[in-house]
């Protein structure tokens, strides 16, 4: 902070009173003159002390206006003008009253001011440990979810080229396809950690247009099938036209993370699920698997990277940790919320998008993809 910083505050803090005085004293001449009533007046000088407290930095220069506040009032609108006269009957006891309703309205407004400084930088501050955390969230699941398929990838293709003369094709081709297999999981994982890129550093938010939601789902279950051909998903949307605000891309890839997820780990082969509808303030998606369910004591930190069981292989490269905290990271940036459940066939997991002001009644229609 430089050190005519004061000096710059004191100068702004005299003009923007010295404005609301000259402008309110203008005003209440044309009145006075008009009407020859003090009473329009009075309540013109209290705004202009509101507004000079409201505008300006510190208790003082609100407490300076209504202090000058009276003696204008008293000056110019009270007989004899053009001269302070604090000696006719009644009128200490009317100015002592304005200058301290006018004194009191004026600290009041500058310490809700203040008080609003202290929530807004609360509120950054929580913002920030909340990006923090989901920082560190992420960086333990890349840990286990990243490490694990270099391993098998270095291992299988070390295994190959070492042993490449006494290995039959079926051995060659089970190793390549490892590798291929491995390979595309880390490419997965690479597009999920360049979505988190798309949210803005600053605002932890991301820029949402009206997407329409029968385009966005098949969209995502469409990129989907690429990966995983065989998978079976039966999908619900609104009958309805119906728009979104999101971000079409982002939101299309937590959809995919809940589908593998489920695919992975239901432990069935029955298809899954999707399901999106529409309430009077949200967009709700359910993603549900009729498989194993959830651990319920994991159920708490499924999205804060809290993804592995104690009975859980150490090498398994399709953990939940990075792509569930991806899905949490993508969903609180739009507004929305996401959780998981269990149902008595399988697990469940949910998010939701607001509308805004948007108000949609719709019916739903199955298809299967």
């Amino acid at each position: 902070m430089s050190s005519d910083t004061p000096g710059k505050l004191f100068f702004k803090n005299a003009v923007i009173t010295a404005l609301f005085l000259l402008l309110a004293t203008a005003v209440a001449y044309l009145f006075f003159r008009i009407s020859n009533n003090t009473t329009n007046v009075v309540i013109l000088y209290l705004l202009a002390t509101v507004l000079t407290a409201k505008e300006t930095d510190g208790y003082l220069p609100g407490i300076a206006a209504s202090v000058v506040s009276v003696l204008l009032i008293n000056l110019v609108f009270t007989y004899p003008y053009m001269s302070l006269n604090f000696t006719l009957d009644g009128y200490p006891f009317t100015f002592l009253g304005m200058l301290v309703i006018s004194a009191i309205t004026s600290t009041l407004t500058a310490h809700l001011k203040e008080q609003n400084k202290i929530l807004q930088k609360r509120d950054k501050l929580l913002m920030e440990a909340e990006k923090e955390k989901m920082r560190a969230n992420l960086l333990r699941a890349v840990s286990h979810d990243l490490r694990t398929p270099l391993t098998s990838i270095i291992g299988a293709s070390s295994s190959y080229l070492e042993n490449t003369g006494s290995l039959n094709e079926a051995d060659k081709r089970r190793l390549i396809q490892a590798i291929d297999d491995d390979a595309n999981w880390l490419l997965h994982m690479v597009e999920n950690l360049l979505s988190v890129t798309r949210i803005s550093d600053q605002t932890a938010g991301v820029k949402t247009t009206l997407e329409p939601l029968e385009e966005v789902v098949p969209a995502a279950v469409s990129r989907f099938h690429k990966r995983l051909p065989q998978a079976q998903v039966q999908v619900q949307i609104p009958d309805e036209f119906v728009m979104v605000p999101m971000d079409a891309t982002l939101i299309e890839q937590v959809l995919i993370n809940l589908l593998e997820n489920a695919v992975y780990h239901s432990g069935s082969s029955q298809p899954i699920e999707l399901q999106a509808e529409v309430t009077e303030t949200d967009a709700v998606f359910h993603v549900r698997d009729f498989g194993t369910g959830i651990d319920p004591q994991r159920l708490g930190g499924l999205f804060d990277g809290d993804t592995y069981s104690p009975g859980e292989s150490s090498d398994s490269h399709k953990g939940m940790g990075i792509g569930l905290s991806i899905c949490k990271t993508i969903i609180t940036a739009h507004h929305g919320t996401i959780w998981a459940q269990n149902h008595s066939d399988g697990a469940e997991f949910i998010f939701t998008l607001p509308l805004g002001e948007q108000i949609y009644e719709s019916e739903t229609d199955s298809h299967s993809y």
